[in-house]
């Protein structure tokens, strides 16, 4: 998860129909929505026949479109739906679950659809997509700072091996909060919670579990979220998430510049700043430092291994169909068109606004939530290229 308020791989079931390794470092969308040919213009969609939805007449395709909206950081402009790329192609119905869980949290304006939602959840793709164009109205979604960039990248669950007690192979704690963490704003940073005696006294007794490396305990605060998978002192193992708990409200810094601007790296992915701290393990702490946020976690049983962790609208996430946005300029519950293509994946596809973090930020900025497991994670530390959004927003 971004660094937020928020089966053991990465479950190729769900995920790896989008995504096909080539090495370890580059992979291609196997999408179905990532060709280039323009669209044609649509001919007007058939009504949905699902049973017990009566859908409003389709707008005459000449009718003038509504006037732009600005929300937060982002203006939004009405486009006609034939703007959208490879919006015929994309298999609507997979997102309809992520839908159906936003609706189980539903959120003002958007929250008003959640009864066709639902009825529509046994409907072919074409009904489904053919609901949405008599219902929604997408808008073109643009940053009002001039200038701003645009942004994709993307955010999983870590899976990792720990202990309840440290040991010599184990001595990197995770912690849930401490009593006193309202006490002070901003509490201890990252520097004194490893070297203050006020803040180790503060979190003496508050640790849940231990890990080996220190670089999958900042992988995992990163994320906000994590699979545990916990050698218990009786012999037996359990999976368990950790889920955000609080932070100690200090901004997050990203590691990986600290690294560019030391002239240490030109690779600041994840696997290249793990990399650096393997050969490099007398400066890790002095790394890990520079970022100042710490992130404190609760344990929490994995009723569910299909399901993401529970992101800011407070609803699970579901791979390759939740983003984390900036949540001022994009409402949580919003149905988001999502368009991009660089050299790590394709994408063209209906997602589902469910999410947000500290450093989510910016008009056109999204986090797209990818799995869970490690080949998830060298999507997502890999992932960051340029982004176009839609929203479909409720036609008036």
């Amino acid at each position: 998860m971004p660094t937020s308020t928020s089966s053991a791989s990465i479950a190729s079931s769900r995920i790896s129909p989008m995504f096909r390794f080539l090495g370890s470092v580059a992979i291609v969308g196997s999408l179905a929505a990532c060709g280039s040919v323009p669209l044609p213009p649509a001919a007007p969609p058939p009504p949905a026949t699902s049973p017990g939805v009566v859908a409003p007449p389709a707008a005459p395709l000449d009718a003038p479109l509504p006037p732009p909206i600005v929300q937060g950081k982002s203006r939004w402009t009405a486009v006609p739906w034939t703007d959208l790329p490879g919006w015929n192609d994309d298999a609507t119905h997979e997102a309809w679950n992520a839908w159906l869980r936003s609706c189980e949290r539903p959120m003002p304006t958007v929250g008003a659809l959640c009864a066709e939602v639902r009825r529509l959840s046994i409907a072919s793709a074409e009904e489904q997509r053919a609901w949405m164009m008599r219902r929604l109205q997408p808008y073109r979604v643009d940053a009002l700072q001039p200038g701003e960039t645009s942004l994709l990248t993307g955010y999983y669950e870590p899976l990792l091996d720990a202990t309840r007690q440290p040991s010599a192979s184990n001595a990197v704690p995770l912690y849930r909060p401490p009593a006193n963490l309202a006490s002070r704003r901003p509490w201890h940073s990252r520097q004194e919670i490893d070297t203050h005696p006020d803040a180790r006294a503060a979190l003496r007794g508050r640790e849940i579990a231990w890990l080996a490396d220190p670089m999958d305990a900042l992988a995992l605060q990163i994320q906000g979220s994590g699979r545990i998978r916990i050698a218990e002192p009786d012999g037996s193992q359990r999976l368990v998430r950790l889920a955000f708990a609080g932070s100690n409200d200090h901004p997050y810094r990203s590691v990986g510049s600290w690294l560019l601007q030391q002239g240490a790296l030109r690779d600041a992915s994840w696997p290249g700043i793990k990399a650096w701290a393997r050969q490099n393990p007398q400066r890790v702490n002095e790394m890990l430092w520079t970022n100042p946020r710490y992130v404190f976690f609760r344990e929490e049983p994995l009723a569910d291994p299909d399901a993401g962790p529970r992101g800011a609208q407070g609803v699970p996430l579901t791979p390759g169909r939740s983003i984390a946005v900036d949540r001022d300029s994009i409402p949580y519950g919003t149905p988001v068109w999502l368009a991009s293509s660089g050299p790590l994946v394709s994408l063209q596809r209906l997602v589902m606004a469910q999410d947000t973090g500290s450093a989510i930020v910016g008009g056109v900025r999204a986090d797209y939530f990818v799995g869970w497991g490690n080949e998830a994670g060298e999507v997502a530390g890999r992932l960051k290229q340029p982004l176009q959004m839609w929203v479909l927003w409720p036609a008036r």
